[in-house]
């Protein structure tokens, strides 16, 4: 709450003025005093409560360092529960990843409309609701996608999200949803939607979620994805190792970062390339390999 207080001061959209005192400051607070405090609390609690650094969980995800970079900013508009950053352009290319909850007030059901003309991609508009039924959800997911140029549309299958996608797909005969195949080893693979193996959405595996995580954590932290939506940033603070995989912080939620982790296996799936004209593993390696190699030229 203090972190949205703070940016929407900067931004000049609430009445309060922002200033720092640092510890620094204080008489007799000196760096022997620091160590002291650190060897009490801990470095991470001493920047928190010191330093005003604006902290989450540990174990993120997304490095410290980067999301003490991400600062949201406000919808230019929000009806029902959705955020619109950017309005539909046309001849844009778009594309929307959904995660679907049960409606009975606890987790959210929720998507995330990305904007895939170009590298860097950028979120556009979010929907997050944890009331809605599953039956009516398929028509918000319709009437957004048709807005923002018949988006492409990922859907999680898992459990309840199979109901959504099929009604998304047969009732409403909305033109594009993604179809994957499980291609044996390889697993899921997106795909046009043919072969007897072909269903509607994703069901996400651990291998999927694992491909998600590596992906979506070089996308942010390699400013390939572009993120102001304050609710996504929130679940990004608490999305925190557990065991061999991610899941939200105890008492926090991971809808969202569902629809960013869906996403980031998405971007990497050959089909994805081929219709969106953008390869962006190639970049990446393009990028990282000219880096690792200006750090081996010899000194003069």
């Amino acid at each position: 709450l203090f972190y949205k207080f703070w940016n929407d001061a900067v931004e000049g959209n609430n009445q309060f003025k922002t200033f720092k005192i640092h510890w620094t400051s204080i008489p007799e607070r000196d760096q022997e005093w620091r160590r002291k405090i650190i060897s009490d609390i801990g470095e991470e609690a001493f920047r928190q409560e010191y330093e005003a650094d604006f902290l989450g969980s540990s174990n993120t995800l997304i490095s410290y360092e980067k999301l003490q970079e991400l600062s949201y900013s406000s919808p230019i508009w929000s009806k029902e529960d959705l955020d619109v950053y950017v309005d539909p352009e046309k001849g844009k290319t778009y594309t929307i990843t959904v995660d679907t909850a049960r409606g009975q007030g606890l987790d959210y059901s929720t998507f995330t409309v990305f904007d895939t003309t170009e590298v860097p991609y950028k979120i556009v508009a979010k929907y997050r609701n944890n009331v809605i039924a599953p039956l009516l959800f398929p028509n918000i997911i319709n009437t957004i996608g048709k807005k923002y140029n018949d988006a492409y549309v990922l859907v999680e299958s898992n459990d309840i999200g199979a109901q959504v996608a099929d009604v998304l797909h047969h009732d409403l005969e909305y033109p594009n949803i993604f179809q994957t195949s499980v291609m044996g080893r390889s697993g899921q693979t997106l795909g046009g939607g043919f072969g007897k193996s072909s269903q509607l959405g994703i069901r996400t595996t651990k291998e999927v979620k694992r491909k998600g995580c590596s992906s979506v954590k070089d996308l942010i932290e390699g400013d390939k994805l572009l993120i102001w939506d304050l609710d996504t940033i929130t679940e990004m603070t608490t999305y925190i190792a557990k065991g061999s995989s991610y899941e939200a912080d105890e008492g926090y939620h991971d809808d969202l970062m569902a629809t960013l982790i869906l996403f980031g296996w998405l971007v990497n799936q050959k089909y994805f390339t081929e219709i969106t004209d953008l390869d962006l593993r190639e970049k990446m390696f393009k990028e990282q390999l000219d880096e690792a190699e200006s750090q081996l030229i010899p000194f003069g």
